[in-house]
Formats: C-alpha cells, structure tokens, sequence
C-alpha cells in the first residue's frame, strides 16, 4: 500500500469510530505501531485534527470531512460478501435490513460501477437454514441492545438440558454457528450458548450495566482462560 493511500485509510478509521489505538490501526493496515505513531504524527503536522496519545487510542474532531470517494472494485466485493453473508445468516430483521442497506449502495453507485456488484461471484447460501434459530437470534439481539435477562432451556454437548437466566452481552458467527456471550446468574460466572442448542428462551427483565459482568469483562476472562490453556499445553 503507497503511503498516501495508507494516510487516507488511517484518517478514515478515525472518522468513523471514537477511539481507536495504534495497534489496532497496524492490524488492519499490516505495518507496525511505530509506522502508525509516525503516520498520526504527521496528519497532525498535516492539519488533521487528531485527538489523543499513544497508549489511549486516537480520534477525529468532529465535524473534519473529505470528499467522498468512490469504492473500488474490491471494496465492492467486500460489501457484497459481508451483506450476503448478513441476509443468510443474520436472522430476518437483519437480513431485511441489509438487503435494504445494499440497495442504497448499488444506487449511490455510478452505473460501471453497479456492474460489479451484479457480477461479484461470492455468495452465502444458507444450506439447512433454520428459520426458528433465526427467530432467536432476532429475539437475543433485542435483548441486548435492551440490556433484557434471558432465561434460557439449553441443552449440552451430552444432551442435558438446563435452564440458565443470563445477561445477553454479544453474539458471534462461527462458520454457520451464532454462539451467545453472556454473564450466567446460574453459574455465576461468564458462559457462552451456541444458538442451535437453545431450545427455548424467554425475556426476564432488566439488567444492570454492572462493572465486571460488561462485554469487556467477558472478553478479559476469555483471555485469561485462553492463556491458561495455553500454558497448560505448552507444560504437557
């Protein structure tokens, strides 16, 4: 990627997000921290308004733009893949809605360009789609941007089925498997729920944003385990 090209993505990211660090800008762009630190040191020379410090995370004051630019064909691509995959995965409010959100695409498109979303070859069929685990994903989704308890009848890798009120804090997609991060008042502790195994859920009020049972708590504990199996691995 041409240095200048890599500026404009790094401004990009800025402008769309509230904070974002430098190690998650060399992820995305294939460079190291310290070509990251550089680039934002000399937008800031530049006049970009960036805001931040190494080691926080960085951002765009508002109201900073540029022209807009066109999508290349593949970013096109990429659009279309992901949408797809949305429709036949996402359950129906979200398949509907991305549906929508690609036909505002290809419409703010000049028209050689719509040429390549009707021939971009990806596709995401939804083989054995289960139309009940759709409503559920809908159903949990729900939950929680409302931050609603779900009391759920789920059944194990052994087939025992057990009911467990939980917190909803995010859902995942793993290669045709929707699995459910959540805080387990039963278990007290963080689980996660693979969605084909739920047999029934129920709403059962709200919860509380507590610190320690957030989305990011679950994600610290999930690393923390990992590493711990990992040392045990490396021990054995």
């Amino acid at each position: 990627m041409r240095r200048a090209d890599r500026l404009f993505q790094i401004t990009q990211y800025l402008r769309g997000r509230r904070l974002t660090t430098a190690r998650q800008l060399a992820q995305w762009l294939s460079v190291s921290e310290r070509t990251v630190y550089r680039d934002i040191r000399d937008l800031s020379l530049s006049g970009v308004p960036v805001d931040g410090e190494a080691g926080v995370g960085y951002r765009i004051k508002p109201g900073f733009d540029l022209p807009p630019l066109m999508f290349n064909a593949d970013e096109i691509d990429a659009l279309v893949i992901g949408m797809r995959m949305v429709q036949a995965w996402g359950g129906p409010q979200l398949g509907a809605s991305a549906a929508s959100a690609l036909a505002k695409v290809v419409l703010a498109l000049p028209k050689e360009k719509r040429d390549f979303v009707e021939a971009t070859p990806l596709f995401a069929p939804a083989f054995g789609d289960d139309r009940g685990q759709g409503d559920r994903l809908e159903a949990i989704r729900q939950a929680i941007g409302s931050r609603n308890k779900l009391l759920l009848h789920y059944c194990d890798a052994q087939q025992r089925v057990t009911r467990r009120v939980v917190w909803p804090l995010a859902l995942a997609f793993f290669g045709g498997t929707w699995v459910l991060a959540a805080w387990c008042e039963t278990r007290e502790d963080f689980r996660s729920f693979r969605l084909d195994r739920v047999q029934q859920l129920d709403q059962e009020g709200h919860y509380p944003d507590r610190n320690g049972r957030r989305l990011p708590d679950f994600v610290r504990a999930m690393r923390r385990q990992s590493g711990k199996q990992q040392q045990a691995r490396d021990s054995g």
